[in-house]
């Protein structure tokens, strides 16, 4: 149903003025998991180079224990860039107030393990097969 000339000028004047309001829109920014989910890439980033570093400096020295490190620190942070990147692509829904949340394996049907796929199919087969 469409709005009405006066309910769409009102509507307007609502989104501009939450537009302009620094407020709201840092509230906004604080409670998108995207924003969070680049800020953990941006270090994430930062630490692998450091790893980098500390291995490259580890083995110019001689110290093994250093290299060993510094790529333990590389493949901890590429493991938390690669986690962080899979929760910006796929946000939870969150409502203000509300109940809405994303759906998860227990809700879709044929979720189940083996033993419950194996009960089911058992239980749909045809009446001459008992």
């Amino acid at each position: 149903m469409p709005l009405s000339e006066h309910e769409q000028r009102l509507f307007d004047q609502i989104e501009r003025s939450l537009a302009e309001d620094p407020k709201f829109a840092s509230a906004v920014r604080a409670n998108d998991p995207r924003f969070h989910a680049r800020r953990r890439l941006i270090i994430a980033a930062f630490v692998i180079v450091l790893g980098l570093a500390l291995v490259v400096y580890g083995a110019a020295s001689g110290q093994v224990l250093l290299g060993v490190a510094g790529f333990v620190v590389m493949l901890g942070s590429a493991a938390f860039a690669m986690q962080s990147r899979k929760r910006g692509q796929a946000p939870d829904l969150k409502s203000v107030g509300g109940t809405a949340s994303r759906r998860t394996r227990q809700g879709r049907k044929g979720s189940g393990g083996l033993l419950d796929r194996l009960e089911d199919r058992w239980k749909q087969r045809p009446e001459g097969q008992r």
